[in-house]
């Protein structure tokens, strides 16, 4: 079984989010998502977020089909890497791929690391901004 991982903040879910998980899948038989805990998304975005809690961003990425299963995690990727372990890493196109944490893990033990062009008409602080 070939598992991929893919993980993210996910806050105020958009078609963008749906493209990456669906793309993911398509990678393997297993998609895991990591969900960053709200303390992680404050470390990583700022105070103001997340605009909706775990338990509610994981319930939305739950719902996509795509999905196998979602764990919460705190923003330690080569943790949550080394203990998954997969044989594919996805991350989307905002981040090139020197600056995905765990990909050099992932590619010496023989995985790959997967980046989904990003859709610029999707993003969170854009939708932040429309409400």
């Amino acid at each position: 079984m070939k598992i991929v991982l893919t993980n993210g903040c996910f806050d105020l879910f958009h078609p963008g989010h749906s493209k990456l998980l669906n793309l993911a899948k398509n990678e393997g038989d297993y998609l895991i998502v990591a969900v960053n805990t709200d303390r992680s998304v404050i470390s990583l975005k700022g105070n103001g977020r997340p605009y909706r809690s775990l338990k509610s961003r994981m319930s939305q990425v739950a719902a996509n089909p795509s999905v196998d299963s979602v764990i919460p995690f705190d923003g330690d990727v080569v943790s949550l890497v080394r203990a998954i372990h997969p044989d594919v890493l996805v991350k989307g196109g905002d981040y090139a791929k020197s600056q995905i944490v765990g990909a050099m893990m992932v590619e010496a033990w023989g995985g790959k690391v997967v980046i989904v062009p990003r859709d610029d008409h999707y993003s969170t602080t854009n939708q932040a901004k429309a409400l």
